[in-house]
């Protein structure tokens, strides 16, 4: 069960991203301000969790949260600035939407860049934690609202593009997407900067 906190009587926005390993689509990153006490017993890193059991707690998170964002960044942004710091752009821009100003961020990962408050150009702290979305809830929130808005995003761009299956596996490198790319070759939702076939093997 994730610890409610990091750091006692502390305002902190817990940041998650969902979909960087994905050969398409953007990365989606999310940043999350619970209430002194909020707890729901399945709370957790969203990989441990089943599908439906994201989906119903996203609404929990996002009604009962001081404030959430969630922010995609595009595939061609993502070629631009590489997959490290377009997650972290993404975090900071999310950051960016909060409502509530915190005054402590709790990274999932170990990158991140210092934060400056738009409002007050002051840095805000920022703690980055390994595995965090399993260890402290606001990053589990983060992680959930993250993944279930990057996952209808993609359901949604599967009927646009049926072919390669991305209501099944949300544009990761399965066999049946790499399959439909070499097929079909890749559209514009793909990262170029990513390798979307396996390189040949010579002998």
């Amino acid at each position: 069960m994730p610890a409610p906190f990091f750091q006692e009587n502390t305002i902190e926005a817990g940041c998650d991203e969902a979909g960087r390993g994905c050969l398409a689509g953007p990365v989606f990153a999310a940043a999350v301000i619970l209430p002194t006490g909020f707890f729901h017993p399945d709370l957790n890193d969203s990989k441990q969790l089943s599908a439906s059991k994201r989906e119903r707690l996203r609404p929990i998170i996002e009604k009962e949260a001081l404030a959430w964002a969630v922010t995609p960044v595009s595939p061609e942004e993502i070629d631009q600035i590489n997959i490290l710091w377009a997650s972290v752009t993404g975090m900071q821009r999310s950051v960016d939407a909060l409502s509530v100003r915190p005054e402590l961020i709790l990274v999932d990962g170990n990158k991140f860049r210092p934060y400056r408050d738009p409002s007050t150009g002051k840095i805000i702290p920022h703690k980055c934690i390994i595995h965090g979305d399993a260890l402290y809830a606001s990053i589990s929130a983060a992680s959930i609202l993250a993944k279930t808005h990057r996952d209808e995003y993609m359901q949604n761009m599967a009927r646009q593009w049926p072919e390669y299956g991305w209501d099944r596996n949300m544009g990761y490198p399965t066999a049946e997407h790499r399959a439909a790319i070499e097929k079909y070759g890749p559209c514009p939702l793909h990262r170029r900067s990513f390798t979307l076939l396996p390189e040949p093997t010579l002998f």
